[in-house]
């Protein structure tokens, strides 16, 4: 008889357990809390979870913060591959995989992009055939964020070219300690290397490490796309500073009067409102795996917002803003997005409308899969793969 879902009380006082052991201890804090099945509350029993009401987190993260207890990373292993591993995988890869991602001992990345397909994922051309109980990896990938830190990536190939290209994809888990894997850094605008591109060479995948079926790639992968949408546009995490901090405090810094300067600050902040209500309702709405295409709506409004508001902190300071004190010199000690500078953020969300899905793109799947309106012509949507003409 399966379990009942946890209630608000049994999970106050598995918190309260949680909060005695000792916060400066991180990896045994954050293994205490998965092993209490306080990681992510509405994922199973066993796997970090209580089966019980995602919007119950919040109960855990706000005492966690008031205890000045470790958090873990919000990065690509948090947000996409602990949510397409509990929906896609089996037990036994639950088990294996769930416990060190969270408590930040094993580092995740995605390995989706190619040099020729990007907006395009399904057209990919990284190949992957069987070989006994393995499979068998050759390709690249490319703008792939926290490789160089990574022990695990979730790679989609291709099984069968002969398949249109959507039903043709398989989707792994790939260990990248192996000598088949070659990680390349990719210098950017910030002086920082946190994206790669990755060279596959005859590297191994064991079966075991497959998640969902031959074939079935693509549905998998959408899994991990919809959450990577709700995770780049999802803002609403009180305890960090968001976006909206760093304008209100270049404008503390940097004291104007200009009403109109006034005015803009105003617009920015009712958007940014706005956007942590829709991504709160979002946050709601969806239930233990894949999120519906409303997801989206956050990742176009954050990519604009983002930009719009970063330009006008950094306007703000007049000629100062020019300055970039971090230097130009390539570092790929810190992961991707651990910024310290409004100059730095400035930069990088320069990005947010072409990762995790182009603006244009996420327009096109609004339009498409919320509004209803006539789809886009697909002239190869079921051609096979092979017969597709690529440049």
């Amino acid at each position: 008889m399966p379990a009942m879902p946890a209630t608000e009380t049994e999970i106050r006082s598995r918190i309260d357990q949680l909060l005695e052991a000792d916060p400066s201890d991180r990896l045994g804090f954050l293994g205490a809390q998965y092993d209490l099945g306080l990681a992510w509350v509405h994922f199973p029993v066993g796997s970090g979870g209580l089966d019980a009401d995602r919007n119950l987190q919040g109960l855990v993260h706000e005492s966690v913060v008031a205890a000045d207890g470790p958090q873990p990373r919000y990065d690509i292993g948090y947000g996409m591959a602990a949510p397409t591993i509990v929906t896609c995988g089996t037990p036994e890869q639950h088990g294996r995989w769930l416990r060190p991602l969270f408590t930040g001992e094993e580092i995740w990345c995605q390995l989706f992009s190619e040099p020729g397909a990007g907006s395009d994922v399904a057209g990919l051309s990284t190949r992957a055939v069987a070989d006994g109980d393995e499979w068998v990896v050759n390709g690249q990938k490319v703008w792939t964020s926290n490789a160089h830190l990574a022990r695990w990536g979730l790679l989609v190939t291709r099984t069968d070219p002969d398949a249109p290209k959507h039903r043709g994809l398989t989707y792994f888990a790939i260990d990248l300690n192996q000598s088949g894997v070659e990680i390349r850094p990719l210098r950017q605008l910030t002086g920082q290397a946190e994206f790669n591109e990755i060279y596959l060479t005859d590297a191994r995948v064991a079966e075991a490490d497959r998640l969902g079926d031959v074939g079935d790639g693509w549905r998998v992968t959408l899994t991990t796309l919809m959450n990577e949408r709700v995770a780049i546009g999802g803002e609403t995490r009180s305890s960090d500073k968001g976006t909206i901090d760093w304008v209100m405090e270049a404008w503390r810094d940097h004291g104007h009067d200009d009403p109109a300067r006034r005015d803009d600050l105003m617009r920015l902040w009712v958007r940014s409102e706005a956007l942590r209500l829709n991504n709160m309702r979002a946050e709601q709405s969806r239930e233990t795996g894949t999120p519906g295409p409303e997801g989206s709506i956050g990742k176009v409004l954050s990519a604009e917002f983002n930009k719009d508001a970063f330009a006008f902190a950094l306007g703000l300071s007049g000629m100062a803003g020019t300055l970039f004190d971090a230097g130009y010199e390539q570092d790929q000690t810190r992961p991707a997005l651990d910024y310290d500078s409004l100059v730095e953020y400035f930069l990088r969300v320069r990005a947010n409308s072409i990762e995790g899905g182009t603006t244009e793109v996420m327009r096109n799947i609004l339009g498409e899969r919320v509004l209803g309106l006539p789809g886009d012509v697909r002239v190869d949507k079921d051609v096979p793969w092979i017969e597709v003409p690529r440049s």
